[in-house]
């Protein structure tokens, strides 16, 4: 069973004193968020809570999920990096391809593009991306990265995206490509993950519904011929699972579970360097040590 953690609650210049500590006890992936800008007022359109209310405002602070997960790459050994998630469409797929092999070089080919198509309409509006399509162009840019990752000469003629042969290198370290995976939970988003996609990004979900949630992508794997490709489900915990907890979600399909390894405290009051570190130290003794 992998363990991945999330830097939530943490300053982006303490990433790599977490991370070196978090890869000597054992977690085998990091996670970073990722959104490009905010609206002043968010609509309470969040498809992950019960009142459309996301768990971030317009002053929340965001970082380019590339350049602080290089910072990572050059404090780490053994830590995949992971974005949950990168909003594909919002990017030109060039752009795209090219911040993630580069860090893939520079990281020895430890990158996890996760990724999905948005839940944000303003967010697309301000940086000049259709909206409606936003799905359709996914699509094109996943067939488009892959290609530019392995393929010597490429070019692509399709509904949203047009172009001419171009040479793109270096190719990624690892191979054949870094995994895209995808997240989502409606029904075309779970489609997506299993006919496109080289796994599933969950946010938290009990075993009973990830055991449909798995039944249903294995089915639409195995629908378009794909049940026998690597595939891995992730799914994200509330807070510190126990290890009975980890069983019960890697029982229901599970592959990976991404925690929060520290205790959050009072509202008011600052998560200390000392703080981060001591909690994923002791998760790694009680829980970690149990689960690998």
């Amino acid at each position: 069973m992998k363990v991945g953690f999330s830097f939530f609650g943490v300053h982006p210049t303490r990433y790599p004193v977490l991370a070196t500590k978090a890869d000597q006890v054992g977690f085998e992936s990091c996670w970073q968020p990722e959104h490009l800008v905010f609206p002043v007022n968010i609509p309470p359109t969040y498809p992950y809570s019960a009142d459309g209310v996301p768990p971030v405002n317009p002053s929340t602070q965001l970082y380019d999920p590339w350049v602080t997960l290089s910072f990572v790459a050059a404090a780490t050994q053994n830590l995949n990096l992971g974005t949950n998630v990168y909003i594909l469409p919002l990017r030109n797929p060039f752009v795209t391809a090219r911040a993630v092999g580069t860090l893939d070089m520079l990281s020895s080919g430890r990158v996890i593009l996760g990724c999905g198509i948005g839940w944000l309409r303003e967010e697309f509006e301000v940086v000049g991306e259709q909206w409606a399509n936003r799905a359709g162009r996914a699509n094109e840019i996943v067939e488009i990265i892959r290609k530019l990752w392995t393929e010597e000469t490429v070019e692509f003629h399709g509904k949203y995206y047009d172009f001419g042969p171009v040479k793109f290198e270096p190719k990624p370290t690892r191979k054949p490509h870094p995994p895209i995976q995808f997240g989502g939970t409606t029904p075309p988003a779970l489609r997506r993950a299993a006919t496109l996609g080289d796994g599933w990004i969950g946010v938290r979900h009990a075993p009973d519904e990830l055991r449909k949630i798995v039944a249903t992508l294995d089915q639409h794997r195995k629908e378009a011929g794909r049940e026998k490709l690597p595939f891995e489900v992730t799914v994200g915990t509330p807070g510190r699972p126990t290890v009975d907890d980890i069983k019960r979600l890697q029982e229901a399909g599970a592959t990976r579970v991404t925690v929060v390894p520290w205790q959050m405290p009072p509202q008011g009051t600052r998560l200390t360097r000392e703080m981060a570190l001591a909690g994923i130290e002791d998760f790694g003794e009680k829980v970690l040590s149990r689960v690998r």
